[in-house]
């Protein structure tokens, strides 16, 4: 049976056009009829799944973090699947779900993966997948050029982020995670919904994108000296059991703080604090391995 599928491709993403060619005409032989609309800027995705909703089976988004999310919203209200290319430079959401970041295997799981439930992340009317941060995060997505990201991929996050951290300064904020209050002084909030993001790092060792709850950590380092003893645990998600490092685990959080300060979702700087987090169980449905 033909399966009429949506491609939105961001033919600017990291990884070349012959791939991309390759996994359009791999996706034909295993069955697909697609039907590409070109991505001229992101904030036409939504609207453009919109428009193909009664035309096809599924989506299928070929970018990374960023173009995934800028395509959340159409996702959600025309409850089509989707199916993931990853095309990007740190690809945290198909590094979340399992889904292998060679373009053929990518097209295997498209043609013959299972569908899965996924929460969503929810700040101030913004959807996220990976991650909401504020602090450090904001001042690294600032850094970070589309020149360092194409060169480098996700080596530029590192490069990056060293470089804004000898300017970084703590900040006060109070976090209420459903219901409980603490004050912290800190360089970073982060809120995940997913496992991975930033290239690679774990919001926490147990975390997953099904779990119905989002976990938040407070990085409470004032030195760079710090963050390079606590980055190896960054990466597993095991930093809960840093001195440097506080915690929780919950569905509904606050994060207030004196002076508003910008939040980025997903890599893309989106709202700003006073800040309202939530999850949404079972947002979204996804082909994966």
């Amino acid at each position: 049976m033909v399966r009429r599928a949506l491609l939105l491709v961001n033919r600017n993403a990291r990884k070349g056009q012959a791939q991309l060619e390759a996994a359009i005409s791999q996706l034909n032989v295993l069955g697909f009829e697609l039907l590409e609309a070109p991505i001229d800027r992101s904030s036409r995705l939504a609207e453009t799944i919109r428009e193909y909703r009664d035309r096809v089976d599924l989506v299928i988004v070929g970018g990374g973090d960023g173009t995934l999310n800028a395509a959340v919203e159409g996702l959600i209200e025309t409850k089509l699947p989707l199916g993931i290319l990853p095309l990007g430079t740190a690809n945290d959401l198909a590094r979340t779900l399992g889904i292998p970041s060679t373009l053929p295997e990518a097209c295997q799981v498209i043609a013959n993966g299972k569908k899965q439930q996924i929460d969503l992340g929810w700040v101030n009317g913004k959807y996220f997948f990976n991650v909401a941060s504020l602090g450090l995060s904001v001042q690294i997505t600032r850094g970070l050029t589309k020149t360092a990201k194409r060169r480098w991929g996700v080596f530029a996050y590192a490069a990056t982020a060293f470089q804004v951290l000898w300017k970084s300064r703590r900040f006060k904020a109070e976090i209420v995670c459903d219901g409980r209050s603490q004050k912290v002084k800190t360089v970073q909030i982060a809120v995940g919904n997913g496992r991975y993001y930033g290239g690679g790092m774990a919001v926490a060792e147990d975390a997953a994108i099904d779990d119905e709850r989002l976990d938040l950590y407070s990085l409470e380092i004032d030195h760079w000296w710090q963050m390079a003893l606590a980055l190896p645990a960054l990466r597993r998600g095991t930093h809960t059991q840093s001195r440097w490092v506080q915690s929780w685990q919950g569905k509904e959080i606050f994060v207030y703080v004196p002076k508003a300060k910008s939040i980025n979702t997903d890599g893309e700087i989106t709202t700003t604090t006073p800040a309202h987090f939530k999850v949404v169980p079972k947002a979204l449905t996804v082909l994966v391995p």
